[in-house]
């Protein structure tokens, strides 16, 4: 009997031991890295379905360095071809041949329309923009909680489910500091694009906002890649083509 307690009171020990505490900012920067290298190149095509079904696509290479510098060049179609876009953490400028001087555009903008603004078109590493709240595992993924860093965020709240094994978003909720739903990012397809780089390839997103509207974004091809800092300049943006 006496033995029978000390069981249970070992036992209780146990379970009174708080669980490990994952640390959010190294999780959240695994996420970031699992999606996408430091450095790199990409291309991308953009689709805007309206609720008719008429579409409208849009195919981009984009460069980024860092956590928070980012170009984009339109391929296509022949209406937008030559256009650039340049992201340096909150700012963000559009280029248009023959207008002259790049021009400021925000983050809730959209160069393309459809659901995607700027700020998920030009996106940035998320520990550049979030800090995690809290973690809690719900089965085989984890939810992150983040808040963002500074009011000039696009979204004043994430909510990130991330598979355990591979540590890759599989939907994201983009809420208002009211929690109010602005829109959802569905991340499928997850692919090995070479070198190292396995990730969702098609993110889709809908929006309460946008009743009917859904916009795709599909990679085509990403790898690592090297930059000097010239490249993410106002005076570089006409010449991003020469990196192709």
């Amino acid at each position: 009997m006496r033995k029978m307690k000390w069981i249970i009171v070992i036992l209780s020990l146990f379970i009174a031991l708080p669980v490990y505490a994952i640390d959010g900012a190294a999780l959240l920067k695994q996420v970031d890295r699992n999606l996408s290298p430091d450095s790199y190149e990409s291309y991308r095509k953009l689709i805007n379905i309206e609720p008719d079904g008429k579409k409208k696509e849009f195919t981009l290479f984009t460069v980024k360095k860092g956590i928070d510098k980012v170009g984009s060049l339109f391929i296509a179609p022949a209406s937008e071809k030559g256009r650039s876009t340049l992201r340096l953490g909150d700012n963000m400028w559009l280029f248009i041949p023959n207008v002259g001087k790049p021009i400021r555009i925000t983050s809730l903008q959209s160069v393309v329309g459809g659901v995607f603004n700027n700020a998920d078109i030009l996106q940035l590493d998320y520990t550049a923009e979030y800090d995690v709240e809290k973690i809690e595992e719900k089965g085989g993924e984890y939810l992150l909680y983040l808040k963002a860093k500074t009011k000039t965020v696009a979204y004043d709240r994430l909510k990130i489910w991330a598979d355990k094994k591979s540590v890759l978003p599989t939907r994201i909720e983009c809420l208002t500091e009211a929690n109010m739903l602005i829109k959802t990012l569905y991340f499928k397809d997850v692919k090995s694009f070479g070198g190292g780089i396995t990730r969702p390839a098609v993110i889709e997103t809908d929006s309460p906002l946008y009743k009917g509207y859904k916009s795709v974004m599909i990679f085509a091809g990403i790898k690592k890649r090297d930059f000097k800092d010239e490249v993410f300049t106002l005076t570089f943006m006409p010449n991003l083509e020469s990196l192709r």
